[in-house]
C-alpha cells in the first residue's frame, strides 16, 4: 500500500469516525434537517463552500482547463456569482420565511406558497436529478483512487459512497457542518500548497504559456473549446435555488449569518475558480496526450509533485469530493423523508419516525448513486443533466414565490412541466450541446418563464371576463 493510499484511507476513517461521534447528539429532525437553526456565519460559510467545491469544481474544472483553457474559469465562477445573488437577495428572505413557518425543506416552502401538488412534483423530479449529481461526486472520488492505487473505477465509487453515506447518515446537517470545517481546512490548505509547487514542477509560468499558446482559444477568458461565459446561464441559477444550499441557509441563526457566510462563500469561489483550470493547463504543458482529461488533476498530484505534497493535494481533492457529496445526500434524504414520506405516505408520523426515514433515505440515496456512478460515462454528463433539471424546475417557482403573489399553483406547475420538457428533450436530442448556441438549461429556463407568463395572462383575462 503506497503513501497516497495510506493517507486517503486514514483520512476517510477519521471523517467517518467524527461523523459517528457527532451523530450521537442528533435526536430530532430539527438537528438533522436544519442543525437546530443555530449556524453562525463561520459554520454556514464552511458548509456552503464545502458543498460548492466538489467533483465539478476540482476534477471536472481541471479537466475543462486541460482541454479548453482559461475559459474553464466560468465553471466555478458562475457558482461564485450565483452565491453572491443568494447572499443578498434570495437567502435572507427565504430564511425568514422558513423560520417563521418552521419549514425544513424547499418542499415545505413550495407547498406553503403553491400547494402540495407543486411540492410533490419538484420532490419527485429532484430525486432523479440529485442522484445523477451525487454519482458525479463519486466518479470524481473514484478517479482519485484509480490514479493513486490503480484500482478499478467501480471499487473507487463504492469506497467514496461508503465514506459519505456513513458520516452523513449519522447526523445530517449538524454532522456535515462540523465535518465540512475540517474538510475545508484540508481542501484550501492543500490547494494553497500545491499551486506554487506544481507551477515550479512544470518549469514555471513561461513554460506553461509557451507550450500551450498555439492552442486555439486556450487563453481566451470568455470562450475556448467547449467552455465559456455561457456556463453563467447554465450553472448560475442552480446555485441560487439549489435545495441543498437553500436548506443549509434554513439552518442559519439570522439574516446576518446568511449575508456574511454566503457572501464570503461567493468571494472565495470567484478566487478559487481559476485554480483547478490552471492546474489542468499546467499538466497539459508537460503531458499533452493524457488518455482522459478527467485524470488531469490526480495525475498532476502523483506525477509532477513531490510525494508528500502530492499526498496532501490528493487529501484536499478527496475532501472536495466528499464534502460536496454530503450536501447532495442531504437534499435527497430530507426531500424523501419530509416532502414525500411525512407529507403523503404517513402524515401523522412522529418526529422519530421522520428522522428514521431520513437516515434510511440517505442510505438508499448513497447506494443508488453509487450504482449510477459505476455505469455513468463522465462527470460532465451527470452534472449537466442535474443542473438542467434543477434550474428549469425550481428557478421560476422559488424566485417568483418570494417576490410576487401573482404566480399561483397553475402557473408554477405549468412552468415546471414546460421547463423540464424542453430542457430534457434538448439535452437528450443534442447530447447536451444545445441549439443555436443556446444550452438545454437556457432553453428550458426560457420555456419555464414563458409558460408561467402565458398562464398568468390567461388567468387574468379569465378573471376579467368573469367580472364582466
Amino acid at each position: 500500500m503506497n503513501l497516497y493510499l495510506v493517507l486517503l484511507v486514514s483520512y476517510a476513517a477519521v471523517l467517518m469516525g467524527l461523523g459517528l461521534w457527532i451523530g450521537r447528539h442528533v435526536r430530532s429532525t430539527g438537528d438533522f434537517f436544519v442543525a437546530g437553526r443555530r449556524l453562525g456565519p463561520g459554520l454556514l460559510f464552511s458548509t456552503m463552500l464545502a458543498a460548492n467545491i466538489g467533483a465539478g469544481s476540482t476534477v471536472n474544472a481541471a479537466a475543462l482547463g486541460y482541454a479548453d483553457g482559461l475559459s474553464a474559469w466560468w465553471w466555478i465562477g458562475s457558482a461564485g456569482l450565483g452565491s453572491i445573488v443568494l447572499a443578498w437577495w434570495v437567502g435572507p428572505k427565504i430564511r425568514r420565511v422558513a423560520a417563521e413557518h418552521d419549514q425544513k425543506t424547499v418542499g415545505d416552502f413550495l407547498e406553503h406558497r403553491y400547494g402540495s401538488s407543486v411540492r410533490a412534483a419538484v420532490a419527485t423530479l429532484l430525486w432523479g436529478g440529485a442522484l445523477a449529481l451525487l454519482a458525479a461526486q463519486f466518479i470524481g472520488g473514484a478517479a482519485i483512487l484509480s490514479v493513486v492505487a490503480g484500482i478499478d473505477r467501480w471499487v473507487g465509487c463504492v469506497i467514496a459512497g461508503v465514506v459519505v453515506t456513513v458520516y452523513f447518515t449519522a447526523g445530517g446537517l449538524l454532522t456535515a457542518a462540523w465535518i465540512n470545517m475540517v474538510q475545508l481546512v484540508v481542501l484550501l490548505g492543500g490547494f494553497g500548497l500545491v499551486v506554487p509547487l506544481a507551477l515550479s514542477g512544470v518549469g514555471g509560468w513561461d513554460s506553461v504559456v509557451a507550450a500551450t499558446r498555439d492552442y486555439e482559444g486556450y487563453w481566451n477568458p470568455w470562450q475556448g473549446g467547449g467552455s465559456g461565459w455561457f456556463y453563467l446561464v447554465m450553472l448560475g441559477p442552480a446555485f441560487i435555488v439549489s435545495p441543498g444550499l437553500l436548506q443549509k441557509i434554513y439552518g442559519a441563526r439570522d439574516d446576518r449569518a446568511v449575508r456574511v457566510g454566503v457572501m464570503a462563500t461567493g468571494v472565495v469561489l470567484l478566487l478559487f475558480a481559476v485554480v483547478p483550470p490552471l492546474l489542468g493547463m499546467m499538466l497539459r504543458s508537460v503531458m499533452p496526450d493524457l488518455s482522459s482529461p478527467v485524470l488531469a488533476l490526480p495525475t498532476l498530484f502523483v506525477e509532477v509533485l513531490p510525494p508528500v505534497v502530492g499526498a496532501v493535494g490528493l487529501a484536499a481533492l478527496f475532501s472536495a469530493e466528499v464534502s460536496s457529496a454530503d450536501a447532495i445526500l442531504f437534499m435527497l434524504a430530507t426531500s424523501l423523508s419530509q416532502d414525500l414520506y411525512r407529507r403523503f405516505a404517513r402524515p401523522h408520523a412522529t418526529d422519530a419516525d421522520v428522522l428514521r426515514a431520513a437516515r434510511v433515505a440517505a442510505i438508499a440515496g448513497g447506494v443508488l448513486a453509487t450504482a449510477l456512478a459505476v455505469v455513468a460515462d463522465t462527470i460532465v454528463s451527470a452534472l449537466s443533466f442535474f443542473y438542467t433539471v434543477m434550474t428549469v424546475s425550481l428557478f421560476v417557482p422559488v424566485i417568483a414565490g418570494l417576490y410576487t403573489r401573482r404566480l399561483q399553483t397553475p402557473e408554477a406547475l405549468t412552468s415546471i412541466a414546460a421547463g423540464v420538457l424542453v430542457g430534457v428533450v434538448v439535452q437528450v436530442a443534442t447530447g447536451g450541446v444545445g441549439v443555436g448556441g443556446f444550452t438545454p438549461a437556457m432553453l428550458g429556463l426560457g420555456a419555464a418563464g414563458l409558460a408561467a407568463g402565458v398562464v398568468t395572462v390567461a388567468r387574468s383575462q379569465q378573471t376579467r371576463d368573469l367580472r364582466d
